[in-house]
């Protein structure tokens, strides 16, 4: 059978028969209003369709009627007969058997039955086509009064019933995505609703073959309910009827597809008619075409139709919100969501209504339109329709916030699988007997690649660019929060740069890449934060990931639980095949730079069997004066505190011991691990006198405290913080000296003779005259260390480490001054420094 598009009157009776028979042309009459022109230019026929009108009894044959669906019956049977109906569901029976009659009728699920005829005790009540006959005052007043049927309805359970009886999927399925872009894009110009405007072009999401082919299959349809929309509002039918009879045309279509459908068969009308409102001023055809539909004359009075237009926006508006909404359950992957999942089921119990009440509320909006334009301005002194849609507007809005509410539900569900898949999947792909090609796999797992995206920002040219870039290099992964203190970004990237300058070394060859790790519990991020993030972005010459959200939570998870992130940086490298050769080279990369390239646990405990206890391997890389002094092999003393009496009384007896011994004596201050503002009122006092040399920079105290406790870290982190190290021990004692007091360490060039605390350091400087006589047998600092060591003996000084939760803490630890066990404690710490020195251990 052949299908044809249906046009504004399809589904009106059409004046096909003879104009000069009378029966049809009564027929034709109560089915189309148009034919009344028909009858004007025939009187016989008119004269014939009166005499139907005015008696019952003409024919004398059982009159069985059986419209269409959607189809309002309207009979008249002559007088004696037996009157039968069965419209279809939806339909509208209206029948008026005459006196003596018998009053058969079966209307169908949501039909109005009639009132049978005098004769009967009942009350008839007059058809919608003599209402709309009779004057236009009637006919609003019929209208008004259906619509507050639809609102009076209390069994909803009955209607629901009779919705979900229509529902008879045939099991094809549609991608009903382009259809409702379309919609939108309609509706929401219509609306003047720029705020939702689709911003990406209609070309790109409707126009592909596949999406044609649908728009052309299912045009029929949309057609056929526009045509519906239109007709029932203007013939003023019962809004649930009208509704019925929608779902019976869609019965086959799931429910996403029937909401589609029908909204875009409304955007078909309300776009036709706000089109024509627009351009009607411009455009002759428009212009006629409005003249027909008395827009002129509406559009004149629109002030005080404005409460009506604004009802009917929002009201649509809201539709739109529940039809994205059902898409959008349509769209969740079963595959992360079963549908006995509590969210996902409840939704699916309630999308039937949200359906059912989303296109009665089209057919609101559709019987507004055709009242304004019949109406005109009349009915803008009336609040009666825009309380109507104004209360449609906020049951469907109270539909759409539980939909909504069970929607963010299963896209939890949804993302709790997906993160757990991402984090299984990130373990089996940086599981270290995995073997890969490149590093192309390990890096997208790490950073969010769509296809149309460039994830990453070179620093260097500040332009956005591929992952490909990384392809087959040994990459070495900075991950660190936004709070990325100045003084360490500032050293790294020195060493980052002198790396480049000699590119075509071996120790050049590895990129770095910037992973920064946000809350992901405040999405979109605050402005403040995205301010901070893009200054540090801008300040980095190494690539960086472009947006932080790139960084999914499983990642971050990954990041955290396996590679032990907490909030200071640290640096992940990875080699060219992807696979992670050191979990954290931040220490390598304070204590060697770029020498410790390839940056492998091999490489690190190589470094360290060519390493000895000496200055040059505390001060390296920080203050050539130092090295200079170091070259010369003059006799230094490097020390720290923040107790300036002590450091007066220690740099005087210094120099005072210095002068008598007759050897060339530098001292250089180096502050302390913490208390940075501390540290720069000693640095000034110490200018002032002129009590030695002092490291200005605060940059400078910062990376030699960093690099002391890296070579902790480095030593714990390879499995080598045992006891019988001396160097070692000899770093924790300085580490702990650092956190109590002064302290100081006195070498001859390179090589370290003493490393003490201020309790032993400035009494054995005062007991010069005990020991100045072996000075000249065992040397300077052979003799200092002698005496010194007595002290030490006598006096051990207390050691403690204050271990921050933000890295791993070493599960026991003996003290560098004794061989016992130290004693574990929690700590509160409050320094009242809120500049104290960033990153530090302490």
């Amino acid at each position: 059978m052949d299908q044809h598009k249906t046009t504004a009157g399809a589904l009106q009776t059409p004046m096909t028969g003879p104009i000069n028979n009378p029966a049809a042309v009564a027929q034709a009459l109560l089915h189309n209003p148009g034919a009344t022109q028909a009858l004007n230019n025939n009187p016989t026929a008119a004269t014939a369709a009166q005499a139907l009108l005015g008696n019952h009894g003409v024919t004398h044959k059982p009159h069985l009627n059986n419209p269409g669906v959607g189809q309002q019956l309207i009979s008249y049977p002559g007088v004696g007969q037996q009157h039968i109906n069965n419209p279809g569901v939806g339909q509208q029976l209206i029948s008026y058997p005459g006196v003596g009659q018998q009053h058969i009728s079966n209307p169908g699920v949501g039909q109005l039955m009639g009132v049978p005829g005098s004769g009967q005790g009942s009350i008839n009540k007059p058809s919608t086509a003599q209402a709309l006959m009779r004057s236009p005052s009637d006919s609003r007043a019929l209208i008004r009064g259906d619509r507050g049927s639809m609102l009076s309805m209390s069994d909803d359970n009955v209607m629901m019933n009779q919705i979900l009886a229509t529902h008879a999927p045939d099991g094809r399925e549609f991608d009903v995505r382009p259809l409702l872009y379309l919609v939108e894009d309609i509706l929401n110009r219509a609306t003047q609703h720029v705020d939702f405007l689709v911003k990406v072009e209609l070309e790109e999401r409707a126009q592909a073959a596949n999406h044609i082919a649908m728009l052309e299959a299912l045009t029929y349809t949309i057609d056929r309910i526009a045509c519906e929309l239109s007709y029932k509002a203007l013939g003023g039918s019962d809004a649930h009827a009208t509704t019925t009879a929608i779902f019976n045309l869609l019965s086959s279509y799931t429910w996403d597809a029937k909401l589609v459908i029908s909204l875009s068969a409304f955007a078909l009308n309300y776009g036709e008619f706000w089109l024509l409102a627009q351009i009607y001023s411009t455009n002759q055809l428009a212009k006629s075409m409005a003249v027909l539909r008395q827009l002129p004359s509406l559009l004149e009075h629109a002030a005080p139709l404005k409460p009506r237009f604004d009802a009917l926006n929002s009201l649509i508006r809201t539709m739109m919100d529940v039809t994205r909404c059902v898409v959008q359950f349509k769209e969740l992957p079963l595959k992360y969501i079963s549908p006995d999942a509590p969210a996902l089921a409840t939704a699916m119990t309630h999308i039937p209504t949200a359906v059912y009440w989303t296109i009665r509320s089209m057919v609101a909006c559709a019987t507004q339109i055709s009242s304004l334009t019949n109406a005109g301005h009349e009915f803008g002194v009336s609040t009666t329709e825009s309380w109507e849609l104004s209360t449609l507007a906020h049951k469907l809005r109270n539909i759409y916030e539980h939909l909504k509410q069970q929607l963010s539900y299963c896209y939890k569900h949804i993302d709790e699988r997906m993160d757990v898949e991402i984090y299984q999947m990130l373990l089996a792909i940086f599981d270290p007997n995995v073997l890969h090609i490149d590093n192309m796999k390990a890096l997208k797992a790490l950073i969010y690649d769509k296809d149309d995206k460039q994830p990453l920002l070179d620093g260097a040219t500040k332009r956005q660019v591929s992952l490909d870039v990384l392809r087959r290099k040994n990459v070495l992964l900075l991950i660190s929060s936004l709070e990325f203190a100045n003084d360490e970004l500032a050293i790294l990237e020195q060493i980052y740069n002198e790396s480049r300058i000699h590119a075509t070394r071996l120790e050049s060859q590895y990129e770095v890449v910037w992973i920064p790790i946000v809350d992901h519990s405040i999405i979109p991020l605050p402005e403040e934060m995205q301010t901070k993030f893009e200054n540090l972005q801008s300040t980095m010459p190494w690539y960086s990931v472009q947006d932080p959200l790139f960084i999914k939570k499983p990642v971050i998870r990954f990041i955290k639980e396996v590679w032990h992130f907490r909030t200071k940086p640290i640096l992940v490298v990875l080699d060219p095949q992807g696979k992670v050769v050191s979990p954290n080279a931040i220490h390598m990369m304070w204590i060697w730079g770029s020498t410790a390239f390839p940056f492998t646990s091999l490489r690190e405990e190589a470094l360290w069997r060519e390493e000895t206890w000496r200055l040059d391997l505390l001060v390296d890389g920080i203050d050539p004066t130092v090295l200079t002094w170091i070259k010369e092999e003059k006799y230094i003393f490097l020390y720290g505190g923040d107790d300036i009496e002590w450091i007066r009384r220690f740099a005087n007896s210094a120099r005072s011991v210095a002068s008598a011994s007759r050897i060339p004596l530098e001292m250089v201050y180096v502050g302390k691990s913490n208390k940075r503002e501390q540290v720069k009122k000693v640095t000034g006092i110490i200018n002032a006198e002129k009590l030695s040399y002092a490291w200005q920079d605060q940059a400078m105290i910062w990376f030699f405290w960093s690099r002391l406790e890296s070579m902790l870290f480095s030593k714990i982190q390879l499995g080598r913080g045992d006891d019988q190290d001396p160097m070692l021990q000899q770093i924790k004692k300085l580490l702990s000296y650092g956190r109590e007091g002064g302290w100081a360490v006195l070498s001859r060039g390179s090589n370290i003779a003493v490393n003490g605390h201020s309790s032993t350091v400035l009494p054995a400087l005062g007991g010069y005259d005990e020991w100045k006589i072996n000075v000249a047998e065992k040397g300077f600092d052979g003799a200092f260390k002698e005496y010194h060591d007595k002290l030490h003996d006598a006096a051990h000084p207390c050691c403690r480490f204050e271990f921050p939760n933000t890295i791993r803490i070493p599960e026991t630890m003996r003290c560098p001054e004794c061989p016992r066990l130290m004693e574990k404690y929690t700590a509160f710490l409050c320094c009242h420094d809120e500049q104290g020195i960033p990153g530090s251990l302490f």
